[in-house]
């Protein structure tokens, strides 16, 4: 039967859900001296984490590091100035955060990209997505990551690098 005010052979509308891509980034954002900015998880204070992010609908994966690190932290990149390890990394999505996926969507692939800065620079961060910023030695920050795809490519950040930075 047809919802009130509708026409017999019309439909009641239906919301549109927008899934997440099962496709992130992982943007290490470090300086030449290796001192590696993190990030804490507004949702889960204490989890501390490099820039992260989702690929949009037609986005490469280079724009969405961008776009990304532009979002949580305020830097605006050139995407030139990204280094695409041409590494990724598969894994279990978190149970509490499956809901924003597709379902029967249960891992995701995620990309990873580094971002040299001249110095440890002011962020700016979105609050509703994290809580605060440090930058730390390479050895505390990967010590400090909840995630290990995060703290896997800051430990192989020293060899991403220059050696005069070591």
């Amino acid at each position: 039967m047809a919802s009130p005010g509708c026409r017999p052979w019309c439909s009641p509308v239906r919301k549109v859900v927008e899934y997440k891509a099962p496709v992130s980034v992982l943007v290490v954002i470090h300086t030449p001296s290796l001192e590696v900015l993190l990030l804490e998880r507004a949702l889960h204070p204490g989890y501390w984490q490099s820039v992260t992010g989702s690929q949009e609908m037609g986005e490469c994966l280079r724009d969405t590091a961008c776009r990304e690190v532009r979002e949580e932290t305020g830097i605006e990149t050139a995407a030139a100035s990204l280094v695409d390890w041409r590494q990724s990394n598969r894994f279990e999505i978190f149970a509490e955060w499956r809901h924003r996926y597709a379902p029967g969507v249960t891992h995701n692939t995620e990309h990873v990209f580094s971002l040299c800065v001249a110095a440890p620079t002011p962020v700016r961060l979105a609050p509703e997505e994290h809580l605060a910023a440090r930058w730390l030695p390479w050895r505390a920050a990967a010590a400090a990551c909840f995630s290990w795809t995060n703290r896997d490519a800051i430990f192989a950040l020293p060899l991403r690098v220059s050696p005069r930075a070591q």
